[in-house]
């Protein structure tokens, strides 16, 4: 039987305390002095921190297989689509082929979504926005990004990325797990699962969804994005709030001081053994190390998320709203004060992507939300030596149509979903800054050279930490599962230092 069933259907209230052998009197006494201990047995080193539960979680044996470039890595996820037309991918041909028809050579029978299928033609929209060349690598960038266009000898951008999904949900958790279908397990969850910890007062996976400026209604954000699906639950990422306190129910009720809730968290944690040790539950432990985790984190979260030792220097670098909680420059602030705390996997989710019109106008916007504050998070790593082994990906779900969703002008236009391809770029351990990978044809419509799936890509970001994607695996319904699934993936070595 399933050791968790086994547990719901035996152990009731009465044989609970029964078998604990402790009535409420015996708890109460517990809350109010620390446990009992067998004569001889060595004191905690903490009266805060008893050594029965470990903080740390270490590698899997054996990871990394080989000596990582990356100790950490922050995605920065632009939720929604941005459009690659009006940001990386540089067509001026476009321009002489204002609101004619995209030729169905081009399109080759395509898919495309219900929002434009019954559209009486599909018009080019060439960008409005002036593209210039940047840095000594002469990496073309949109006058939309003035910020990141001094970053492009620091970045690799990829123009050749593709993926199978063509609507929003399925199209996020393909990038997020690996897999259109949910119940799989995350990036940042496979992550910590591979490669553990390395601090004790924090979550190895933390994700930070900060507020948006677009006008365009932003899409649903699911935990499947950031949970950990069939790997042990302890390997969750862990949201931190935008606005309010940044978890819920960290501090402690009134009444009850740290030393009653640490001899609380004890009596809990005995009791908790004893159903581990009965029924083998392997989620009985998860609790224990996420009670353990909370409790460590009334105290790390709060000096994580305080700004005040910051300079002023550092704060300019990402503008002026880093200071303002739930930003996006704020977001990337608190990121790089989650890497210098060695936290594994940091995951920042950008909502308001989502332009199907007033495109122009609403991805002004947005990039004003996110340029500075990506330039301040790379020049601040970099300052601090940081940038080498931290791994930085910026990244929606697809990109954008070179015909206009609804009217077309010369000021104004709108673009539907496009799986075709989009543009992503790399910063830090293990990638080459300086280059651009990868080809589209003239309409940004079709891939002409170096293709990059979405496996491709994962596997490649896997390799910067140190892991071979073919080897990590986890079995779960009879399957040995992957992040990069079975069909092929490789490593774009293009792209590696």
């Amino acid at each position: 039987m399933n050791p968790a069933h086994a547990y719901l259907n035996h152990l009731t209230r009465r044989q609970f305390f029964a078998g604990a052998g402790l009535g409420v009197g015996g708890i109460a006494l517990n809350l109010l002095s620390p446990p009992a201990r067998a004569a001889g047995s060595p004191p905690p080193t903490s009266p805060l921190l008893p050594p029965t539960f470990p903080a740390v979680h270490p590698p899997l044996p054996g990871f990394p297989h080989f000596a990582p470039k990356a100790k950490r890595i922050i995605y920065l996820h632009m939720n929604g689509g941005p459009s690659q037309l009006d940001t990386f991918d540089y067509k001026p041909g476009l321009k002489s082929q204002f609101s004619q028809e995209l030729p169905a050579s081009v399109r080759a029978g395509q898919r495309t979504t219900t929002m434009t299928a019954g559209q009486a033609g599909f018009p080019v929209a060439p960008s409005i926005f002036n593209f210039a060349q940047h840095g000594n690598s002469g990496t073309w960038v949109s006058e939309l990004l003035p910020w990141t266009a001094q970053l492009v000898d620091d970045i690799a951008v990829v123009r050749s990325v593709h993926t199978n999904a063509i609507n929003h949900d399925p199209a996020c958790t393909f990038l997020m797990t690996g897999n259109e279908l949910p119940g799989r397990a995350s990036l940042g969850s496979w992550i910590s699962y591979g490669l553990g910890s390395e601090n004790n007062d924090l979550p190895a996976f933390v994700v930070l969804t900060p507020k948006w400026s677009s006008k365009a209604a932003a899409q649903a954000l699911f935990t499947r994005m950031w949970s950990s699906g069939y790997l042990p639950g302890k390997h969750n990422g862990v949201a931190l709030r935008s606005q309010g306190d940044p978890v819920l129910f960290l501090k402690n009720p009134d009444g009850v001081d740290r030393t009653a809730r640490r001899a609380m968290l004890d009596s809990l944690g005995e009791f908790n053994q004893l159903a581990h040790a009965r029924y083998g539950d392997p989620e009985t432990l998860t609790r224990i190390a996420q009670y353990e985790m909370a409790f460590r984190m009334q105290t790390s979260v709060p000096d994580l998320t305080n700004f005040a030792a910051e300079t002023p220097a550092t704060l300019d670098l990402y503008g002026p709203e880093v200071t303002q909680p739930g930003t996006f420059a704020a977001s990337c602030l608190l990121a790089r004060r989650l890497a210098e705390r060695n936290v594994r996997c940091v995951q920042i989710l950008h909502r308001g992507w989502d332009q199907h019109n007033n495109l122009p106008g609403d991805h002004r916007l947005q990039c004003q939300d996110m340029d500075r504050a990506c330039y301040g998070l790379i020049t601040d790593l970099k300052q601090r030596g940081l940038l080498d082994d931290t791994l930085v990906v910026w990244a929606g779900e697809f990109g954008r149509t070179v015909y206009s969703q609804g009217t077309l002008t010369q000021t104004n236009y709108g673009r539907d979903h496009h799986p075709r391809c989009f543009s992503v770029w790399l910063a830090g351990g293990g990638i080459k800054g300086g280059i651009v990978h990868g080809e589209t044809d003239d309409f940004s419509y079709n891939i002409t050279r170096d293709p990059v799936s979405l496996y491709d890509l994962n596997a490649t970001l896997l390799h910067c930490l140190g892991i071979d994607h073919a080897k990590f695996t986890f079995k779960s319904q009879g399957l040995d599962q992957r992040l990069t699934g079975v069909e092929p993936a490789k490593v774009i070595r293009e792209i590696l230092a």
